[in-house]
């Protein structure tokens, strides 16, 4: 049980997991997990962790903050569209020891549920228009569905428009 999956449990949200044997040298996590469990391509959303620097914190300039982007796995995150969410000049994607950091998840495997520290989370604004979405549920080879409006009260999340 991962710590997404225990997070489900215990707040009693209706979600289903989804196991495939993951291959290692597959290219693209997500659309491996949408051939191999046979889901709509626009139902699985990958994430992804951003770094950026908050103009909120006058203090220290140069203090980067992290921030996650749950996107659909068809499509490529838009830094520019990510940055104007955050309130902020630009995003560049976070480093994969900063991500194991923050997360406690693996790349390939990270989930926006359940993760160490709470990030900010951006959903893209597709998810409100399916029934049920697909996203890590922090392990590699395992998927969650559940209803996006469930998964943006549990990150308290914002809905927009960060993918090209």
């Amino acid at each position: 049980m991962t710590p997404a999956i225990t997070l489900l449990s215990k707040k009693r949200i209706k979600h289903s997991v989804l196991k495939y044997e993951h291959e290692p040298n597959a290219s693209s996590y997500g659309l491996e997990a949408v051939e191999k469990l046979g889901l709509p391509a626009e139902s699985v959303f990958k994430t992804l962790v951003v770094s950026y620097v908050n103009k909120e914190n006058k203090e220290n300039k140069e203090h980067k903050e992290l921030a996650v982007a749950v996107v659909p796995v068809t499509t490529k995150l838009s830094e520019k569209k990510m940055a104007k969410v955050l309130g902020t000049k630009k995003v560049t994607m976070a480093s994969a020891d900063a991500v194991i950091a923050s997360t406690g998840y693996v790349l390939g495997g990270v989930s926006p549920l359940g993760q160490k520290k709470r990030l900010v989370t951006v959903i893209h604004e597709s998810a409100l228009q399916l029934e049920l979405i697909h996203v890590s549920a922090g392990k590699r080879g395992l998927e969650v569905a559940l209803s996006a409006t469930d998964l943006g009260a549990l990150t308290n999340a914002k809905f927009a428009d960060i993918s090209v």
